[in-house]
């Protein structure tokens, strides 16, 4: 069964750090690229940064570009989201996504396996 599951969210304070975490199973993830998404309380699910097959091209929101990095070891079949400097517009449920392709483009609307998400709520 093709399964992606999110973890490591959590509640923190503005300012701190948290690493999410997508694991894969029942598929090899080098022939999906993988892409992070988030959705707010009342907003649209948007694409907040996207990894190549190999990991060698990645892609960044504006909202995030300097503060999240995300990373991808194939061989654990895991895709990592380093979350830095955090702000309480961050908060939101995170989700990654995986779409059989080679490339490194991360449509919304275009992916094939979703996760279930993981809460990331920034308050003091």
């Amino acid at each position: 069964q093709l399964q992606l599951v999110e973890s490591g969210g959590g509640l923190v304070q503005p300012g701190g750090s948290l690493r999410l975490s997508c694991a894969a199973s029942g598929f090899t993830l080098y022939y999906y690229v993988i892409g992070w998404f988030r959705q707010a309380p009342g907003k649209e699910r948007e694409g907040v940064s996207c990894i190549s097959n190999s990991g060698g091209s990645t892609n960044y929101a504006d909202s995030v570009k300097g503060r999240f990095t995300i990373s991808r070891d194939n061989a654990k079949n895991t895709v990592y989201l380093q979350m830095n400097s955090l702000k309480p517009e961050d908060t939101a449920v995170y989700y990654c996504a995986a779409r059989r392709y080679w490339g490194s483009k991360c449509p919304r609307d275009g992916m094939d396996y979703w996760g279930k998400g993981t809460l990331v709520t920034v308050s003091s």
